[in-house]
């Protein structure tokens, strides 16, 4: 889109949405209090507050490319900071890590001669390597497509893997203040799918059961959707190939 365009859409939220909102953003210039984080991809596609039907101030929002949470001490930068943020600043109470379909920074991962040519994306790519080598080890026979969409689930829950390394998560577990869920957005079905390691695969959020206790002893109060998800356990006890027909 270019700018003059964005330029007429700033004059046009000025005088139709923000009027029509004005309360809420006259409350929101006193403080945020969300009780979300969702980490997402950067790509364009991909609307956090639109996929989720919510208003500015509820979601606290970390985008990257690949929605990538490096381990602990393994970088030191931004989302190591917004975590921090948002769990001792904020007190957020949920944190959501959002894969989407047809990820570009997945297809690099998976085919890396694709960003050859881009330094800085194949190095931030390498923090993801935990997801590649799992989907080496595990799911090469699959057709590309398929291949493509285990990545991305893989990847998600290589990330919520990699939040637990986190201080201020470990202890908000440890708690019982926080949890933890893992989706997948599909772009061209508009459906988010949600990992149930209960029945170890990705469901639409629209089919999830209410919660239960009939959970395994080690299974803890790390929750994707409406499930819990195992503290410390490896994600590939609960795999799941590719999203439910």
């Amino acid at each position: 889109m270019p700018i003059h365009e964005l330029v007429t859409g700033v004059h046009r939220f000025r005088e139709q949405a923000f009027r029509e909102q004005k309360e809420l953003f006259e409350k929101l210039a006193g403080g945020q209090a969300p009780q979300t984080l969702f980490i997402t991809c950067s790509d364009s596609r991909i609307d956090p507050n639109l996929i989720t039907h919510t208003d500015p101030g509820d979601l606290f929002v970390l985008r990257n490319a690949g929605n990538i949470v490096p381990a602990y001490r393994a970088a030191t930068g931004g989302e190591t900071a917004t975590i921090e943020f948002a769990i001792d600043g904020l007190g957020i109470t949920d944190i959501v890590v959002c894969g989407h379909s047809h990820c570009g920074a997945m297809k690099g991962l998976l085919y890396p001669e694709a960003v050859k040519e881009m330094p800085a994306v194949a190095e931030w790519l390498g923090y993801a390597d935990a997801t590649l080598r799992i989907v080496k080890s595990k799911y090469m026979h699959l057709p590309e497509n398929d291949l493509l969409t285990v990545t991305i689930e893989e990847n998600v829950l290589i990330q919520i893997e990699n939040l637990q390394t986190h201080p201020a998560v470990a202890v908000g577990l440890v708690q019982g203040k926080l949890k933890l869920h893992a989706w997948v957005y599909e772009i061209e079905t508009g459906d988010v799918y949600a990992f149930d390691p209960a029945i170890g695969q990705f469901t639409s959020l629209s089919a999830l059961r209410p919660p239960t206790d009939a959970v395994p002893q080690r299974i803890l109060q790390v929750e994707s959707g409406d499930s819990a998800f195992g503290v410390g356990s490896r994600p590939g006890q609960f795999r799941s190939p590719a999203f439910p027909e």
